[in-house]
């Protein structure tokens, strides 16, 4: 297989997807109704799900999750296999029983401000903001809002430093 056919069996872009300026997308990706800005990478084996926005000049590495419900600003390093969360109490069901829909659970919104970096394994919960040019430390899971040039580590997170 050769070109455009074989890249369509590598990665999945819905045609609502919007794409802009020199977006490098590598293989195995499922992106659909999301915007991805200029000059921006996505790794192998991502998914963004609809109604996310991603800035310009990001870096999305590797096997990460960006659900429903998040906005990336311009220039985040999002780090390999980083999870987001939208939803607080997922559940399969309903109290009798009956299966969940769209209609039986709230989105939570999550924004990364501009120049935030997620360390790689990171848990972003729902709800959130990651302010600008903020740190989140390897494997950390951030359960509270992360303030602007802070940097937390550790499960739950925990500021270890703020930058002047």
């Amino acid at each position: 297989m050769e070109g455009a056919e074989r890249d369509g069996l590598l990665r999945r872009i819905a045609p609502d997807v919007k794409l802009g300026r020199d977006v490098r997308v590598h293989a195995f990706v499922n992106l659909y109704g999301c915007e991805i800005g200029d000059e921006t990478s996505i790794g192998t084996f991502v998914e963004i799900q609809k109604g996310v926005k991603i800035g310009a000049r990001c870096k999305i590495q590797s096997h990460s999750f960006i659900c429903e419900g998040v906005t990336i600003e311009d220039e985040v390093f999002v780090g390999h296999n980083v999870n987001f969360l939208n939803d607080r109490f997922p559940r399969a069901t309903n109290a009798d029983g009956t299966r969940k829909t769209e209609a039986d659970w709230t989105l939570e919104r999550t924004l990364v401000k501009r120049r935030a970096a997620v360390g790689t394994g990171a848990v972003i919960l729902p709800g959130l903001t990651i302010g600008a040019e903020a740190i989140v430390g390897a494997g950390s899971v951030v359960t509270q809002d992360v303030p602007d040039r802070a940097t937390v580590v550790g499960n739950p997170a925990r500021l270890l430093a703020i930058k002047s």
